[in-house]
């Protein structure tokens, strides 16, 4: 029996976490999965990929700009329309900020960081719950009280700590922690786990692109104990799990995937 009987929606799916998250849910044997981004081709390719996994899944492809409230609106509205429920959330759309400080960051910068990695995960998360307070909770893999949903929220550990040259970033991690807290208080009545995932320096197109970038990273690679980047597959692995029945008792917490990152 899989654990995800249900409804997958994944943001950010075109590439990185995203991707990963919406490919381990077709192998861990989810037969619905929406995937969403702005990035067209790159979700015509996570679809394909996907087929490849099982011609048994339907994939619902969404091109959804997270800074649009009506596109927001509309891609819940589609995915209901389709399949009648969502119970399995991951909101993993995100931007990396400007990397300065903040006399050099604008506000215009400060309020896309902002906008595309709390605003939109707020929109969406709301969305989410929305429609997860209108639907009874799936049967669990053995037998106990599952959920009515679980969402899982992209952090950072840049939520958790601070690093130099990223004020609008960490702010805009630290505010999905914030709001993954809040959420998981308010909805608890309502049988519906809210949580977040707080990755490290992860091997992604989004952090390997620019190598200039990339070098900028490397203090935070070699402070980690473990001295490596994390791969998009193990924060997926940490994300499927928050979303599974296995999981019933989990709520609010922000889960730090990171090599070792905070404690050190």
């Amino acid at each position: 029996m899989t654990l995800f009987p249900g409804v997958a929606l994944v943001t950010g799916a075109a590439s990185g976490i995203g991707r990963a998250t919406a490919l381990s849910f077709a192998q861990e044997g989810c037969l619905k999965i929406c995937i969403c981004d702005r990035d067209a081709a790159g979700l015509q390719e996570t679809a394909q990929q996907i087929s490849s996994i099982s011609k048994d899944v339907e994939v619902s492809i969404k091109e959804v700009d997270m800074l649009q409230e009506d596109q927001i609106v509309a891609l819940m509205d589609g995915v209901v329309a389709q399949w009648g429920r969502v119970d399995y959330a991951v909101n993993a759309a995100g931007v990396v900020g400007n990397g300065q400080r903040s006399t050099s960051t604008s506000a215009a910068q400060f309020d896309l960081t902002n906008g595309v990695n709390y605003r939109g995960a707020w929109l969406m998360s709301r969305s989410e719950l929305a429609q997860m307070l209108k639907q009874d909770p799936l049967p669990s893999h053995d037998g106990r009280p599952g959920n009515r949903g679980a969402i899982v929220n992209i952090a950072s550990q840049l939520g958790v700590v601070g690093r130099p040259d990223a004020p609008a970033y960490c702010a805009s991690k630290a505010a999905v922690i914030g709001m993954t807290k809040c959420d998981a208080i308010d909805y608890s009545k309502d049988n519906i786990r809210v949580n977040c995932v707080c990755p490290g320096v992860t091997a992604t197109p989004m952090t390997q692109g620019d190598p200039v970038f990339l070098k900028k990273l490397q203090p935070a690679i070699d402070i980690a104990p473990m001295g490596r980047m994390g791969t998009a597959q193990e924060i997926a692995d940490a994300c499927l799990w928050l979303c599974s029945s296995k999981a019933t008792f989990v709520q609010g917490h922000a889960l730090v995937v990171d090599g070792g990152y905070v404690i050190n």
